[in-house]
């Protein structure tokens, strides 16, 4: 890798703001990709995003805006995707020059819902891109914290531990701190899993359920999370780690999580249609739920014992009444 290497962010939401401020603490210049032009034309003249963590002030000069993937991607070594999963294809689908020779870094928590598989490994089978360089950016860290410069940590993990670190010592300031990891699977799989879990809390939550309840979910959901990566993709790992059980807890129980609020509505009556058309933004665990309870069904008699998952995608995909579904969580529970 350069010194001089050159990033770009892909994204321009929440968590695309977020790495960009994180990035800006350390290189001159982001290259920063954003469909909107009227959100880059107001960034360019207010200097903020005016849609996102709106708190957070950019110097102007230190960002290459553009709505053109292609520019940015050019003029980039690193390049990280923050967008919705639900997005990614039709933004891969406007790019014309070649990824072969970049590093690429998913900060995306979800799966493509065209391939079924998460970011890795779409962008490893689809443009045969080695898992070299190929990398995660993941938790326990809300965007929302970020911008308030409140103490936050990332893991980043790539199979290339070179790769890994030179991201993390440019992501790391006074109020991030950055360990790695060669896990690119499992916690890439840990990042989508614990949408899905906290949606489950969210539903619990709405329903009424408590506090005590809620940290016998948590406990099982770890475990549960610890099958499911196991099966899909064995190797020694804690799951104790921040990026596993820190990410999980961060996300069922914080008040910035919009998968937990998407949950909590669905609890308190909603249907998937009208919480989805009341949040202004993703909530990815709808999408990963579909997609965890089919890998893990597509095993046979080796797949994962997954009730919380099947819970979910119960009360989601099957429009089954989520009183019910809980009341037999609760006996599968432990």
């Amino acid at each position: 890798m350069k010194k001089d290497s050159k990033f770009a962010v892909i994204g321009g939401g929440s968590w695309a703001t977020a790495i960009t401020k994180m990035l800006c603490e350390n290189v001159q210049t982001v290259n920063w990709y954003m469909r909107n032009q009227d959100a880059i034309e107001h960034i360019q003249k207010e200097e903020h995003n005016p849609n996102y963590l709106s708190s957070v002030e950019f110097d102007v000069t230190q960002l290459n805006l553009t709505n053109d993937i292609n520019i940015a991607v050019a003029e980039a070594d690193y390049i990280v995707f923050a967008i919705p999963s639900a997005f990614l294809k039709t933004e891969l689908d406007q790019l014309t020059v070649s990824l072969k020779n970049k590093l690429i870094f998913s900060a995306i928590k979800g799966i493509v819902p065209e391939s079924s598989l998460i970011v890795g490994e779409h962008f490893h089978k689809t443009y045969d891109i080695p898992f070299e360089q190929i990398g995660v950016i993941t938790g326990p860290c809300h965007a929302e914290e970020v911008a308030l410069e409140r103490l936050s940590y990332l893991t980043i993990a790539c199979s290339n531990e070179d790769n890994a670190k030179f991201l993390a010592d440019h992501l790391s300031n006074h109020y991030i701190k950055c360990k790695t990891s060669e896990d690119i699977i499992g916690t890439e799989y840990a990042a989508m899993l614990k949408n899905i879990y906290a949606i489950a809390a969210g539903i619990a939550h709405g329903l009424g359920y408590g506090d005590n309840f809620q940290s016998v979910l948590m406990s099982n959901a770890i475990r549960e999370m610890k099958r499911f990566i196991k099966k899909t993709y064995k190797m020694k790992r804690n799951i104790n780690d921040s990026a596993y059980l820190g990410d999980l807890l961060v996300t069922g129980y914080s008040v910035f999580s919009r998968n937990r609020m998407f949950g909590n509505m669905i609890g308190k009556g909603y249907t998937v249609k009208s919480a989805q058309m009341e949040m202004s933004m993703i909530a990815e665990g709808y999408y990963a739920t579909k997609s965890a309870y089919h890998i893990n069904k597509d095993k046979g008699k080796k797949k994962a014992k997954t009730p919380i998952i099947n819970a979910v995608y119960e009360v989601l995909y099957e429009q089954k009444n989520p009183k019910k579904v809980f009341l037999k969580l609760t006996d599968k529970l432990d």
